[in-house]
């Protein structure tokens, strides 16, 4: 817990205007967060918090890499990060009852009374949204796949097999064959 002490912003001292936050994230970060698809994150994260009378404007710049591994043949991966994300924070009298009703999840509402600001899960979140949904070798310079090829050739061979099988299952099922004779009625009453 202490760990998240780390990303909290004492806001309250701060003076109106501009303030910048740098934060280096490894894979310890992501302990209190569970399981995660990537290992050796390596990402920086950069926070422009712009003070204002009653809210914030915070803007996080994510870049860095991680390493996971590739969907389709399972090589290791590294993967870039980059994306940036803006939060407006609006202090008011009952944030709960605000944060439920808000439709923009780039708005979020906090106590006039609170005095820190609590950046670990914005950070887990957006790093979280910098990764590619999809993780694949990609191409070389001639287009083809970087895909371990024998990988590759038993997937192919795996996918031909099961069409196969589909066709043979199509092709014996009788239930299907007695509905062909219904083909050619334009009537319904004529069957």
């Amino acid at each position: 817990m202490s760990n998240r002490r780390a990303y909290d912003i004492a806001f309250v001292g701060l003076k109106p205007g501009i303030h910048e936050f740098e934060y280096q994230i490894d894979d310890k970060f992501f302990e209190s967060y569970g399981e995660q698809d990537f290992h050796n994150c390596n990402a920086d994260v950069k926070l422009h918090l712009d003070k204002q009378n009653g809210f914030m404007l915070l803007k996080f710049d994510i870049t860095g890499t991680v390493d996971s591994q590739c969907d389709r043949c399972g090589n290791p991966l590294t993967l870039q990060l980059w994306d940036e994300f803006n939060v407006v924070v609006k202090m008011v009298e009952e944030p709960e009852a605000m944060n439920d009703s808000e439709e923009d999840p780039d708005v979020h509402y906090i106590s006039r009374t609170e005095s820190h600001l609590r950046l670990s899960d914005w950070i887990y979140e957006f790093i979280s949204l910098s990764i590619p949904n999809q993780h694949y070798c990609g191409e070389d310079e001639k287009g083809n796949s970087k895909c371990n090829p024998e990988v590759l050739a038993k997937l192919a061979t795996m996918e031909r097999r099961a069409n196969e099988v589909t066709e043979e299952a199509k092709k014996d099922n009788s239930i299907w064959k007695d509905l062909d004779k219904f083909k050619d009625f334009d009537d319904p009453e004529q069957a």
